[in-house]
Order: C-alpha cells, then sequence, then structure tokens
C-alpha cells in the first residue's frame, strides 16, 4: 500500500469470515449491490469490445457473472471471490452456464495468467482490498487493450452512521472509503490509461437503525478495521448512538447514503514501464496508439 493509504488496511480475515457467514443471505439484503450492479453493467453498453474471457473479481453470489454471460455469450466468465461460501451460492445458481469457472482467490494475488483476461468488471468488491495491490493484480492479468470496469465505496458513504457513533465515542465504527481521487491515483500508479471516473450518491431509507445494522450485517459489510472494538457495544453506548441517528430522520424515515464511485480504464497496448519510484510510465505515443485502436473496434 502506498503512502498515505495505510489508513485504510483492513482485517482481512475478519473481511473473509464476514462474507462466508453472510452468504445464505446476501441476496435478500443486497438491494444496493443489484442497484450499483446494475448501473455499472449498462455503462459496457458503451464500450465496443467482444472480449473472450471476462473476469468478475469479487463475484459474490454471481449476478454479474450471469449477466456478463447473456452479454458475452461467446466468452470464458470467471467469477472469483476471496469467500468459498458465497462462490458455493454462485455455483447453484450457475449449472446452467456453458463457460463458466469459479475461482476461490484473493483479488490481490490472484491465481491467473498474466495477460489471460480481455475484461475485468469488479463490483463494490475494491473498498475490501490493498487498492494498489489489487490494481496491480488486475493490471498483470488484462490483456494489453483489456478493459478494467468497477465501482466501489466513497468517503461519504455511511456518513449518518459515522456520524452518531461519533457522538458516543472515539472508536472506529465505519469501514474508511477512499476518495475518487485517491482511487484514481491507484489506477494510474498500476499502469492503466484513459481512465474515467465519476460519483454517484444512493440512498436507502429505514424505519429504525438497527434496520441499517441489520441489512450491513446481513450483506457482510461490517465493520473490518484493525483498532475496531472486538466485543459488543453496550445496550447504553447503542442506545446513544440511535438518538444521535435521529437528527437525520426525514419524512419519517432514516436515510442511510452511500457514496459511489464508478470508473473504467484501459490496459496499454503495450506493456508499460516501471520507474524507479514503483510507478507506472506510459509515453504519450502508447497513449495515443491506445485511442487508435479502441476507435477501430
Amino acid at each position: 500500500m502506498s503512502d498515505g493509504l495505510e489508513g485504510f488496511a483492513l482485517d482481512t480475515q475478519w473481511v473473509r469470515r464476514s462474507f462466508d457467514r453472510a452468504a445464505a443471505g446476501y441476496d435478500s439484503a443486497a438491494v444496493l449491490q443489484h442497484q450499483v450492479r446494475r448501473e455499472l453493467l449498462s455503462r459496457l453498453e458503451l464500450m465496443a469490445i467482444a472480449p473472450g474471457v471476462v473476469l468478475d473479481a469479487g463475484a459474490g453470489t454471481g449476478h454479474a457473472s450471469r449477466a456478463l454471460q447473456r452479454r458475452y455469450p461467446k466468452a470464458l466468465i470467471i467469477a472469483l471471490d476471496s469467500s468459498r461460501q458465497m462462490l458455493r451460492v454462485a455455483r447453484r445458481r450457475q449449472s446452467w452456464l456453458r463457460r463458466f469457472a469459479r475461482v476461490c482467490g484473493d483479488a490481490e494475488h490472484m491465481p491467473l495468467v498474466d495477460g489471460s483476461v480481455d475484461l475485468i468488471v469488479s463490483n463494490l468488491m475494491l473498498q475490501w482490498c490493498d487498492p494498489d495491490a489489487a490494481f496491480a493484480e488486475f493490471r498483470r492479468v488484462l490483456a494489453p487493450r483489456g478493459l478494467l470496469c468497477f465501482s466501489t465505496f466513497g468517503p461519504d458513504t455511511l456518513r449518518e452512521l459515522r456520524s452518531a457513533w461519533a457522538q458516543v465515542d472515539t472508536a472506529t465504527h465505519v469501514n474508511p472509503f477512499l476518495d475518487m481521487h485517491d482511487v484514481g491515483d491507484a489506477v494510474v500508479r498500476a499502469g492503466f490509461i484513459s481512465p474515467v471516473l465519476d460519483v454517484e450518491r444512493f440512498t436507502l431509507r429505514y424505519t429504525d437503525v438497527r434496520r441499517v445494522a441489520a441489512d450491513l450485517k446481513a450483506t457482510g459489510a461490517r465493520n473490518a478495521t484493525p483498532s475496531r472494538r472486538r466485543g459488543l457495544s453496550s445496550p447504553r453506548q447503542f442506545a446513544a448512538m440511535q438518538a444521535a441517528y435521529e437528527q437525520f430522520r426525514q419524512d419519517g424515515r432514516l436515510p442511510a447514503t452511500y457514496e459511489v464511485v464508478f470508473a473504467h480504464a484501459w490496459a496499454p497496448a503495450s506493456g508499460s514501464r516501471r520507474n524507479a519510484q514503483g510507478g507506472a510510465e506510459v509515453s504519450l505515443q502508447e497513449i495515443k496508439n491506445q485511442l487508435k485502436l479502441r476507435r477501430r473496434r
């Protein structure tokens, strides 16, 4: 992880266990994830690509994998996730796919061959990773002129919950999330070119805070910061947080805001060089060549 991103480190083993536990009931609670996935996949309609191998990174229960198979019926779809339980659910729902592979693996250390993938799609997975490590792996496995298309959470995500807990104690209760500009910097550091990023905000509305917490737990999205409090909050602390959250109530409902960063970027037509500081160097001519090739496709 590069300088300045150390505060975003998470307990990856805890993340994996959280998603394993959530797998069975994940789909019933993952309303936001489904909305964001639809928006992310709709952006592929603007891309003139015909991939032979597609990687669904952070596949979860496999909804994006199924949609990608329908969009690219001749492609091999690889569903990768660090949670075995999520992939077991995906397997039961994807037995009809002819060209489909499940891979249990970490996005920071993918068991895939260099340059073997034409398209990587990742929906709301990167916030659980070291961004530099994940983008470096994406760059490694993407073939020349390959496309990376992803979504991830931005820093305004769960701002109401973060604010409410801040009025109770100084412990970390909500994971930190990278700003869009930091995400873009990480993409460029990995050697991608022509990155395009934008932000959209989604708001879910609840009758009470307990339903917010229940949905987060049901989707595996639990606090995974190394400094998190290991025990449960006391009833008094939780009641204080509930009272603090009430300041956000509107029209009888409590909002839960999610800031979502959408992005896509391309692997260069030829291999980029790494500079002495570990960053990527792509010449102006390489960028021009890449843009010409994209226009022809």
